[in-house]
């Protein structure tokens, strides 16, 4: 191996582990407010990547009617569930927030996708209609079992994320789709050539990670989330809904998703189950992090990708199990440098019930 090989390796796998920083930071920030492990959070990903193939193709995507359903069911359950506790008064704005909000920009794609789009008009309906997907399912499978153990959740999340595969399979079959990229450009610089949808996802990883640490430091919301994050029944005392900051985390990590989505289109053939795989790279970025450091979640993620450029170089065929194979030396390190055991996990959620 060349030092320009070795460039261009170390190239290639920051700009694939950029969109695993994005992924990452939304896994984490799920965890850390909700206690989920979102399997699915890939599945979100290649929806997005998946749309805006779709609109470009001049097609109309099946994620409108996955939101359509979602919206449906979701509603259903919060009116019920309203209903149930005498709180009639509350329908018309779950009426607003889970039937009128997610159905708006599904029905928009409908119509749009009918006409040849312009590339930012494409992405800007890509981001409108993935947007409502994370929140709608977390409020129909998450949020019942709010006080379920980890487990519990975990096992949820697989669930959600085999139906979410399904879907995709029969929304957008079983063919490959790849996006036209954003830019054609390409830069020289010396030895190393550096396309410009390269730069763009790097620019576009850093520059959204940065609206994320914003939100956290200089927003209520984000103060909002970080409490539910450190102390759930703390967050309760003081007025902060646990549901409602849940349903914030899945919004905004749905906003990345989406964001990834559109990012890794251009340079990798997706199908319909693509983003699990996805996922879970990220998620050995997320591990790295100990899934509790957002810093070390992106430096994680990067390395990730850099590993993965480097594994697909000696050998392609198993360059994901060398990947997933990299898990095995973090999580006994982890288990030698953990404070934390199972039983002060259990008794946590057991305090959380009772308050």
């Amino acid at each position: 191996m060349t030092w320009e090989i070795a460039l261009l390796l170390v190239q290639d796998g920051i700009s694939t582990g950029a969109i695993y920083v994005l992924v990452a930071l939304g896994i984490v920030l799920i965890f850390l407010v909700t206690r989920v492990i979102f399997v699915p959070f890939g599945d979100v990903v290649g929806y997005a990547a998946l749309t805006l193939a779709a609109l470009q193709l001049g097609q109309m995507p099946g994620t409108v009617w996955l939101v359509l359903t979602l919206a449906a069911i979701a509603t259903v359950m919060e009116v019920v569930s309203l209903a149930r506790q005498g709180d009639a008064h509350r329908i018309p704005r779950a009426l607003l927030f889970y039937a009128v909000l997610p159905i708006l920009p599904a029905a928009v794609v409908y119509f749009a996708s009918m006409h040849a789009l312009p590339m930012w008009l494409a992405t800007l309906l890509t981001v409108a209609v993935v947007l409502p997907i994370s929140p709608l399912l977390y409020r129909i499978a998450f949020r019942p079992l709010a006080d379920a153990s980890v487990l519990v959740l975990l096992i949820v999340a697989v669930a959600v994320h085999f139906a979410m595969s399904g879907l995709a399979l029969l929304y957008f079959g079983p063919e490959g789709f790849r996006t036209e990229p954003m830019t054609r450009a390409f830069f020289d610089l010396g030895a190393l050539t550096i396309s410009g949808q390269s730069i763009l996802i790097v620019v576009s990883s850093a520059l959204f990670s940065f609206l994320l640490y914003l939100v956290f430091e200089r927003t209520l919301i984000g103060k909002a989330l970080r409490a539910t994050a450190v102390n759930r029944v703390g967050a309760r005392l003081v007025g902060i809904l646990p549901s409602t900051t849940g349903a914030t985390a899945f919004l905004i990590a749905s906003l990345l998703a989406a964001i990834s989505g559109i990012l890794i289109g251009p340079i990798a053939t997706l199908y319909y189950d693509s983003g699990f795989l996805i996922g879970l790279k990220a998620f050995v970025g997320a591990i790295i992090g100990g899934l509790v450091s957002y810093p070390a979640t992106a430096v994680g993620a990067i390395l990730v990708g850099i590993f993965e450029s480097f594994a697909s170089f000696w050998d392609s065929a198993l360059k994901e199990v060398i990947v997933f194979s990299s898990l095995i030396p973090i999580l006994v390190w982890q288990s030698f440098t953990s404070h934390t055991g199972v039983e002060e996990e259990i008794e946590e959620d057991e305090s959380e019930g009772q308050a």
